[in-house]
């Protein structure tokens, strides 16, 4: 049986992280798949790495893998560290913050295996179907519209949201283009999807609800825009 493979970096998540987990259980034991969750904590202030860590006696080991790392090193970075100690067949890349319901992973396992697709992507703005975002002022659904429609005049992904960060991959895609990635920040996701477009892989996507986080405080800012600017400049010129 495939083992599945959730790669959640976190950063001040410890209200999310014991929630996010209980939903991910219940989504793979409904749907009878075999999984792992690997947590990537960034030594983060508020003991999230505790509440991992009890996580990981209540559920074992089996289940709960932990990468801790010293300081505060990056997203792109994470899922590098993720990676290297997960040790399923097919890998899915998300938030930890609660604004991806594991309940779109059975859909998007079902649509990989009935395409054969290498990426199957949860997208916000899908042409057909549900999908969309809650919880957002209108400043940064533009902010987010704005990005994906920049990002799809430059660069033609093939991919309605290409800043989005809950996919499936087949642990291949992300072996040969993880060492790839140059970009920081949001533009990381966008970088995968670019590259893994280019070397030929396939991709499909699944309509997903995105809901903003109820607990902590989102880490897009300033610095992550112009981050995301830079990497949008960089891949139209390399790519």
């Amino acid at each position: 049986m495939l083992l599945y493979s959730v790669i959640l970096p976190t950063y001040n998540e410890r209200d999310n992280l014991p929630i996010i987990y209980y939903l991910l259980d219940k989504a793979f034991v409904d749907a009878k798949l075999e999984y792992e969750v690997v947590i990537v904590d960034d030594s983060s202030p508020d003991n999230t790495l505790e509440v991992a860590q009890a996580i990981q006696k209540s559920y074992g080991e089996k289940h709960v893998t932990i990468v801790s790392r010293q300081g505060k090193l990056g997203l792109g970075t994470a899922y590098i560290a993720g990676l290297k100690a997960a040790k399923g067949d097919r890998i899915i890349l998300m938030d930890a913050d609660l604004s991806h319901h594991p309940k779109f992973i059975p859909i998007m396992v079902d649509l990989m295996n009935k395409t054969g697709r290498d990426i199957i992507t949860g997208t916000r703005y899908a042409r057909t179907g549900s999908g969309g975002v809650y919880g957002w002022d209108f400043k940064r659904k533009v902010t987010s519209r704005g990005a994906n429609f920049l990002a799809d005049f430059l660069l033609n992904p093939g991919c309605t949201d290409l800043t989005g960060s809950f996919r499936l991959y087949r642990r291949r895609v992300l072996e040969e283009i993880l060492p790839q990635i140059q970009c920081k920040g949001y533009a990381f996701q966008m970088e995968i999807i670019v590259r893994s477009k280019k070397a030929g892989f396939t991709l499909d996507e699944v309509p997903i609800t995105f809901v903003d986080r109820i607990y902590g405080e989102s880490k897009l800012g300033p610095r992550e825009i112009f981050m995301y600017l830079e990497g949008l400049k960089t891949l139209f010129l390399t790519t």
